[in-house]
Order: structure tokens, then C-alpha cells, then sequence
């Protein structure tokens, strides 16, 4: 089941299963609401997010990845909010020092964007890598933390 609803850096597609929200995603297609029974709660939180009242999401999820990239997605959701990491700070918090470009794939293949904080994940050296929204909206989501971070 799924739904499609506005936010400030362009239109989400909200996935679930009987358990959870499996997707966040960015997209072009138009909105469209769905009755589900995580959707109401996701799009709550999406919007406290973007209004400067939420720094924390709170949702049954409900992500299929391997165990490496659940690793990787748990460490994201442990990063403050207005806060980033480098992929390699990443790699060593889950103790696997070299498995940088590693992160970086589970971060490409992050299903639950914004709600599990891929875009909080930077190059070593500061700058804005990858992201499958696009960097626009990676800087747009940082920028938009940092300018709320004494909630």
C-alpha cells in the first residue's frame, strides 16, 4: 500500500507493510492519499519535522536490507539531529573501519529517507556526497536541520 504527500523539499512516496513503513521515498508523481495504517503517523511526524517541532522520528518501520545495512541504517538513526558523520565514522562506529564504500551503498539503498537520516552522512573532508534524492535536497535537509537546531 502506499500514499503520496507534499513536504517542503518536494513530494514523499510513503510505502507500508502490515508491520511498518517500508519506504520513504523522493518523487515526481502527484499526491495522492491512502488510508493506511502507518501513513497517518508518518505523514504527523514528516510534517512536525518540517514545521521545526519533531528532531526524532518515532515509527514502526519495517526495512529489508541485509544485516550490514541494517547496521548502517540503525548507526544513521543514532546521528543528532543538525549533526553529520563521515561514511568512515560510520564504518568504525559499526566496527567495520574499512567498510567505507560499503556504508556508502547502504546509505544509497536507504529505503526510509529523512526518517532514517542518510542525508546527515558527508565525505571525510566536509563535503556533500551522493544521495538519491539528489545533492539539492541532501543540502536542503542540512541546512534546514542546522538552521533548527536548538528545538
Amino acid at each position: 500500500m502506499e500514499c503520496i504527500i507534499e513536504s517542503p523539499v518536494g513530494n514523499l512516496l510513503l510505502r507500508e507493510t502490515g508491520l511498518g513503513i517500508s519506504e520513504i521515498a523522493f518523487t515526481e508523481q502527484t499526491v495522492r492519499w491512502n488510508d493506511g495504517r502507518f501513513f497517518k503517523q508518518a505523514a504527523d511526524q514528516l510534517g512536525e519535522y518540517f514545521s521545526g517541532k519533531r528532531t526524532v522520528f518515532d515509527l514502526p518501520l519495517d526495512m529489508k536490507g541485509t544485516v550490514f545495512q541494517k547496521q548502517v541504517w540503525e548507526a544513521l538513526c543514532r546521528i543528532p539531529f543538525g549533526e553529520t558523520r563521515s561514511y568512515q565514522e560510520i564504518a568504525c562506529e559499526i566496527g567495520r573501519p574499512k567498510a567505507v564504500r560499503a556504508v556508502g551503498m547502504a546509505c544509497h539503498v536507504n529505503p526510509v529517507v529523512i526518517a532514517v537520516p542518510c542525508h546527515r552522512v558527508i565525505g571525510k573532508n566536509g563535503s556533500l556526497t551522493g544521495f538519491g534524492g539528489g545533492l539539492d535536497k541532501k543540502s536542503f535537509l542540512l541546512k534546514f536541520e542546522h538552521r533548527n537546531m536548538d528545538l
